[in-house]
Protein backbone atom coordinates (compact mmCIF):
# COMPACT_ATOMS: atom_id res chain seq x y z
CA UNK A 1 0.00 0.00 0.00
CA UNK A 2 1.19 3.50 -0.77
CA UNK A 3 1.32 5.93 2.09
CA UNK A 4 -1.67 8.26 2.39
CA UNK A 5 0.62 11.17 1.49
CA UNK A 6 1.54 9.53 -1.85
CA UNK A 7 -2.06 8.95 -2.94
CA UNK A 8 -3.78 11.64 -4.99
CA UNK A 9 -7.35 12.40 -5.92
CA UNK A 10 -7.74 11.11 -9.45
CA UNK A 11 -5.40 8.11 -8.99
CA UNK A 12 -7.05 5.20 -10.79
CA UNK A 13 -6.27 1.50 -10.79
CA UNK A 14 -7.60 -1.28 -12.98
CA UNK A 15 -8.20 -4.24 -10.66
CA UNK A 16 -8.84 -6.94 -13.24
CA UNK A 17 -11.80 -8.87 -14.59
CA UNK A 18 -14.18 -11.60 -13.50
CA UNK A 19 -16.39 -13.75 -15.75
CA UNK A 20 -19.64 -14.93 -14.18
CA UNK A 21 -20.60 -18.54 -14.92
CA UNK A 22 -23.97 -20.16 -14.28
CA UNK A 23 -22.39 -22.52 -11.76
CA UNK A 24 -20.74 -19.70 -9.80
CA UNK A 25 -23.89 -17.55 -9.86
CA UNK A 26 -25.99 -20.42 -8.49
CA UNK A 27 -23.42 -21.46 -5.87
CA UNK A 28 -23.13 -17.90 -4.53
CA UNK A 29 -26.91 -17.51 -4.53
CA UNK A 30 -27.51 -20.79 -2.69
CA UNK A 31 -25.22 -19.65 0.09
CA UNK A 32 -25.86 -15.90 0.28
CA UNK A 33 -28.81 -14.67 -1.82
CA UNK A 34 -31.26 -17.54 -2.50
CA UNK A 35 -33.67 -15.76 -4.80
CA UNK A 36 -35.12 -17.72 -7.75
CA UNK A 37 -33.69 -15.46 -10.48
CA UNK A 38 -30.18 -16.19 -9.14
CA UNK A 39 -30.70 -19.95 -8.77
CA UNK A 40 -32.94 -21.29 -11.53
CA UNK A 41 -32.93 -20.55 -15.26
CA UNK A 42 -36.67 -21.17 -15.68
CA UNK A 43 -37.64 -18.94 -12.78
CA UNK A 44 -35.17 -16.30 -13.96
CA UNK A 45 -36.63 -16.35 -17.48
CA UNK A 46 -40.04 -15.55 -15.99
CA UNK A 47 -38.68 -12.75 -13.80
CA UNK A 48 -38.16 -9.09 -14.63
CA UNK A 49 -34.50 -9.97 -15.44
CA UNK A 50 -35.47 -12.43 -18.21
CA UNK A 51 -32.49 -14.73 -17.58
CA UNK A 52 -30.25 -16.05 -14.82
CA UNK A 53 -28.25 -13.21 -13.31
CA UNK A 54 -25.71 -12.73 -10.53
CA UNK A 55 -26.61 -11.36 -7.15
CA UNK A 56 -25.45 -7.79 -6.71
CA UNK A 57 -23.60 -9.01 -3.62
CA UNK A 58 -21.76 -11.48 -5.85
CA UNK A 59 -20.57 -8.61 -8.06
CA UNK A 60 -19.27 -6.81 -4.96
CA UNK A 61 -17.59 -9.99 -3.66
CA UNK A 62 -15.79 -10.37 -7.01
CA UNK A 63 -14.64 -6.73 -6.72
CA UNK A 64 -13.34 -7.37 -3.19
CA UNK A 65 -11.36 -10.42 -4.28
CA UNK A 66 -9.72 -8.49 -7.11
CA UNK A 67 -8.99 -5.52 -4.83
CA UNK A 68 -7.26 -7.72 -2.25
CA UNK A 69 -5.27 -9.57 -4.94
CA UNK A 70 -4.21 -6.23 -6.48
CA UNK A 71 -3.01 -5.01 -3.08
CA UNK A 72 -0.98 -8.18 -2.51
CA UNK A 73 0.71 -7.83 -5.91
CA UNK A 74 1.40 -4.14 -5.30
CA UNK A 75 2.91 -4.87 -1.86
CA UNK A 76 5.08 -7.69 -3.25
CA UNK A 77 6.42 -5.37 -5.95
CA UNK A 78 7.19 -2.66 -3.36
CA UNK A 79 8.92 -5.18 -1.10
CA UNK A 80 11.00 -6.46 -4.04
CA UNK A 81 12.20 -2.87 -4.63
CA UNK A 82 13.05 -2.52 -0.94
CA UNK A 83 10.33 0.03 -0.29
CA UNK A 84 8.43 0.32 2.97
CA UNK A 85 4.80 -0.76 2.72
CA UNK A 86 2.22 1.47 4.39
CA UNK A 87 -0.41 -0.15 6.55
CA UNK A 88 -4.03 -0.24 5.45
CA UNK A 89 -6.47 0.26 8.28
CA UNK A 90 -10.13 -0.62 8.60
CA UNK A 91 -12.86 0.58 6.32
CA UNK A 92 -15.50 2.70 8.04
CA UNK A 93 -17.95 1.73 5.30
CA UNK A 94 -19.26 2.63 1.88
CA UNK A 95 -21.96 4.79 0.36
CA UNK A 96 -23.87 5.24 -2.87
CA UNK A 97 -23.98 1.53 -3.75
CA UNK A 98 -25.72 1.13 -7.10
CA UNK A 99 -26.46 -1.99 -9.09
CA UNK A 100 -27.14 -0.35 -12.42
CA UNK A 101 -27.51 -3.29 -14.82
CA UNK A 102 -27.90 -7.03 -14.27
CA UNK A 103 -24.86 -9.24 -14.66
CA UNK A 104 -25.80 -12.29 -16.73
CA UNK A 105 -24.16 -15.65 -17.33
CA UNK A 106 -21.04 -15.15 -19.44
CA UNK A 107 -20.64 -11.46 -18.63
CA UNK A 108 -17.07 -10.37 -17.96
CA UNK A 109 -16.87 -7.45 -15.60
CA UNK A 110 -13.84 -5.15 -15.51
CA UNK A 111 -13.34 -3.56 -12.11
CA UNK A 112 -11.61 -0.27 -11.33
CA UNK A 113 -11.09 2.08 -8.40
CA UNK A 114 -10.50 5.84 -8.51
CA UNK A 115 -9.65 8.09 -5.56
CA UNK A 116 -12.30 10.81 -5.32
CA UNK A 117 -11.50 12.33 -1.93
CA UNK A 118 -8.92 12.14 0.85
CA UNK A 119 -8.52 13.76 4.21
CA UNK A 120 -6.28 13.65 7.25
CA UNK A 121 -7.99 12.33 10.36
CA UNK A 122 -7.82 14.13 13.68
CA UNK A 123 -9.11 11.19 15.69
CA UNK A 124 -6.39 8.81 14.45
CA UNK A 125 -2.99 10.50 14.42
CA UNK A 126 -0.73 9.05 11.75
CA UNK A 127 -3.63 8.05 9.52
CA UNK A 128 -5.64 9.52 6.67
CA UNK A 129 -8.83 8.34 5.06
CA UNK A 130 -9.24 7.69 1.35
CA UNK A 131 -12.55 7.60 -0.53
CA UNK A 132 -12.61 5.75 -3.86
CA UNK A 133 -15.31 5.30 -6.47
CA UNK A 134 -15.31 1.63 -7.38
CA UNK A 135 -16.90 0.48 -10.60
CA UNK A 136 -17.69 -2.62 -12.59
CA UNK A 137 -18.18 -2.40 -16.36
CA UNK A 138 -19.34 -5.23 -18.58
CA UNK A 139 -17.84 -6.34 -21.89
CA UNK A 140 -20.22 -3.98 -23.74
CA UNK A 141 -18.77 -0.98 -21.88
CA UNK A 142 -21.89 -0.62 -19.71
CA UNK A 143 -21.52 0.34 -16.07
CA UNK A 144 -23.13 -2.42 -13.99
CA UNK A 145 -22.24 -1.41 -10.42
CA UNK A 146 -20.60 1.37 -8.47
CA UNK A 147 -20.02 2.47 -4.91
CA UNK A 148 -17.80 4.80 -2.93
CA UNK A 149 -15.69 2.93 -0.43
CA UNK A 150 -13.49 4.35 2.28
CA UNK A 151 -10.47 3.15 4.17
CA UNK A 152 -7.84 4.34 6.59
CA UNK A 153 -4.29 4.51 5.21
CA UNK A 154 -1.10 5.09 7.20
CA UNK A 155 0.64 8.44 6.77
CA UNK A 156 4.38 8.77 6.23
CA UNK A 157 6.24 8.93 9.52
CA UNK A 158 6.68 12.58 10.44
CA UNK A 159 4.00 13.80 8.01
CA UNK A 160 2.13 16.79 9.33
Amino acid sequence: MKYFDDINVGDRIALGTHTFTAEDIKAFARQYDPQPFHMDETAAAQSHFGALCASGWHTIAAWMNLRVQYGKREDAERAARGEVIARLGPSPGFRELKWIKPVYVGDTISYASEVVEKRVTRSRPGWGIIFAKNTGTNQKGELVMSFIGSGFVERRPGAA
